[in-house]
């Protein structure tokens, strides 16, 4: 299938290298022409402008918009409605509110075009993992870009599968879902990145309680020089706590145990305060994922060793930075 990305970052470089692997045809472009140029001698055919990678493509197109969210993507989408035709299909990948996306559909439809919400989790590490997706489409719109949606998923890997699951869709088993219509994805998406919040303030919470077990303000009796390295990795092997963030900590940890390449202030990206509105607006109680929003509101004031591990956990999956000083 062909397909055309805007914006070749740590997500969406990696979601055109994927495709091509398996025999899509991918148009791209991107702002930096090094960026771009890595990608063509991957196999991309490259386009110097939207205008380029509008012509290239085939009709009905469809182009997947991967930019931050805010005024990068608002304006790429805007152009690209002013370039396509009837029937052509925009697709978000990244992480947009999603109220956004029902505006924008609305907006789209009176043109003729399709819109589709793909909240896409899997970080930096997708190219080889394979790329979680709840998405946000009509049903026809989703049904003519699934074969890129089968492409990208991990598939059944060696998962094992859930006792006494009967659903007819296998979808979810192998990676993505259809989540409802337009918006519907981006909303799941909030929702996994508010959930990741409080899951990884807990481990960095519990982390610095046992650092902080050595401190000579307690008894002599009661201190403990516990190794945090080895107790990630024996968490990360039968434990009822073990996750794909529990080996990113023990990754970080055995690399350096006391996080010291890290200053421990925790950026927010939008998802976690987004997720704290939806909770208000629906009248529904999140004290965790609030408490964690708030957490990394407070790193960016004084940093603790829950904050570098935090810092160390986004680094490990999403090759974030750290937010200057």
């Amino acid at each position: 299938m062909q397909l055309g990305i805007i914006g070749l970052g740590r997500m969406g470089g990696n979601i055109a290298r994927r495709l091509m692997r398996d025999g899509h045809e991918i148009v791209a472009y991107d702002r930096s022409h090094e960026t771009a140029t890595a990608l063509v001698d991957d196999g991309a055919i490259h386009a110097a402008s939207l205008e380029a990678l509008v012509a290239n493509l085939a009709s009905p197109r469809a182009v997947w918009v991967m930019l931050p969210a805010g005024a990068p993507t608002e304006d790429t989408i805007a152009a690209l409605a002013e370039l396509l035709e009837p029937d052509d299909i925009i697709i978000d990948g990244g992480n947009t509110f999603y109220k956004d996306d029902i505006r924008r559909a609305k907006a789209l439809r009176q043109q003729g075009l399709h819109y589709v919400d793909v909240g896409t989790s899997g970080g930096v590490w997708g190219l080889e993992r394979g790329y979680c997706m709840m998405i946000g489409a009509e049903g026809e719109t989703f049904e003519r870009l699934e074969p890129l949606f089968e492409t990208l998923a991990p598939g059944y890997g060696n998962i094992e599968r859930t006792q006494g699951r009967n659903a007819p869709d296998d979808r979810a088993e192998r990676g993505y879902i259809h989540a409802g219509p337009v918006g519907a994805g981006h909303f799941v998406k909030m929702i996994h990145n508010g959930i990741e919040y409080g899951l990884m303030q807990a481990y960095a919470e519990g982390f610095d309680l046992m650092k902080t077990k050595s401190s000579p303000d307690l008894p002599e009796d009661e201190r403990f020089d516990l190794n945090l390295a080895d107790i990630a990795e024996v968490w990360r092997r039968g434990s009822v706590v073990s996750s794909w963030l529990l080996d990113l900590t023990a990754q970080a940890l055995a690399g350096d145990a006391r996080l010291d390449n890290y200053t421990g202030a925790v950026a927010d990206s939008g998802e976690g305060r987004w997720t704290i509105d939806a909770a208000v607006e629906q009248g529904v109680p999140t004290p965790v994922l609030a408490s964690a929003l708030f957490a990394r509101f407070r790193s960016r004031q004084e940093n603790t060793y829950a904050d570098r591990l935090l810092s160390a956990m986004r680094f490990g999956f999403g090759g974030h930075v750290e937010p200057p000083k």
